[in-house]
């Protein structure tokens, strides 16, 4: 919570000072301590009341109220688990926004991608920051409770969702993109169903993806990312482009991949989330996060390589129509 509202202090006392206040006005309360002695705060019914009249006419959807309620044996608080994936969630968000990527209302969980089969794929989170080059970016918390073949899986279901069309697209779009295996990729991302959801990213390709992972070890995250390299290449890695200049054109064709980065919880409360410490699939080394999700091996190349090897071949074809002139 110091992270995300006071992220300019150099410690939570403000924060705390503040949350003693509302527990004064009987608007939170301390639901638990953890053995680290980290206090859980929740909303009580009069703050949830409170909250839902700050944030639900802005869209901004609140939690279910967590009740408190009591064993009329033993006088225990009950309902008093701790989710520790949530509060990974949390953390993640919060080292976002200290670095000065998404403000702290333009974050958000839980968000729903239905598929075409009616399968719901939800984000952990969701942020939107295009001050600072991220306009969206979908991130995955995870902390090696779930196999590495599972992150596989949801990072196919991100690419089906960004290679679907709105229910309402023009009937000529839809008939092209059922014309033959693949034809959606004939189809621009402005008619894509992503893109009534989603800002444009600034970039070739679908919707980001961010695997962070939490409150794990360094060998169980290389041998994940591992696999999400190896079974997932066919949804984030580019493609050669198809030209007649083959060997001239070196450059990567990124527009149907899902660009993906990954990094751990840790080394963004070590290093700052505007360090580099984010890993792009397909790259070795860490950057910072715009650079891991830029691609400067890709349409800015092209165009570069191609107008290069066509004045080339526009010379060389000059130099042959020279030679055949006839000299009087």
């Amino acid at each position: 919570m110091w992270k995300l509202t006071r992220p300019d202090n150099q410690h939570d006392k403000l924060t705390r000072d503040n949350l003693l206040d509302l527990e004064d006005h009987h608007l939170v309360r301390i639901e638990l301590v953890r053995e680290d002695q980290r206090q859980v705060w929740v909303l009580t019914r009069r703050g949830h009341g409170e909250a839902k009249k700050l944030l639900e006419p802005k869209g901004m959807r609140v939690s279910a109220l967590r009740e408190e309620k009591y064993d009329p044996v033993t006088g225990e608080l009950l309902g008093t688990s701790y989710d520790d994936h949530s509060a990974a969630v949390t953390s993640t968000a919060a080292e976002l926004h200290r670095a000065g990527i998404g403000h702290r209302l333009g974050f958000a969980t839980e968000i729903p991608h239905r598929l075409a089969d009616g399968y719901v794929q939800r984000a952990d989170l969701v942020v939107r920051a295009p001050e600072v080059g991220v306009p969206v970016m979908l991130l995955e918390i995870d902390r090696r409770t779930e196999d590495a073949h599972d992150l596989v899986t949801k990072l196919r279901r991100y690419w089906e969702w960004g290679r679907l069309l709105p229910k309402d697209a023009a009937k000529l779009t839809v008939e092209l993109a059922r014309s033959r295996p693949n034809a959606i990729e004939d189809v621009d991302h402005e008619k894509r169903l992503w893109r009534r959801v989603y800002p444009p990213t600034g970039r070739e390709g679908l919707v980001p993806v961010a695997f962070v992972f939490a409150d794990t070890t360094e060998a169980k995250v290389a041998n994940t990312v591992a696999v999400l390299e190896e079974a997932g290449r066919r949804y984030w890695a580019p493609r050669r482009y198809e030209t007649y200049y083959q060997e001239a054109v070196t450059a990567k064709d990124y527009r149907q991949a899902v660009p993906v980065v990954v990094t751990t919880l840790e080394q963004l409360q070590e290093h700052g989330a505007d360090a580099a410490v984010w890993r792009r699939l397909g790259r070795k080394d860490e950057q910072t996060l715009t650079d891991a999700l830029d691609n400067p091996d890709g349409d800015a190349l092209y165009r570069r390589q191609y107008a290069r090897v066509e004045a080339e071949d526009e010379r060389r074809r000059a130099a042959q129509r020279e030679a055949r002139r006839p000299v009087c």
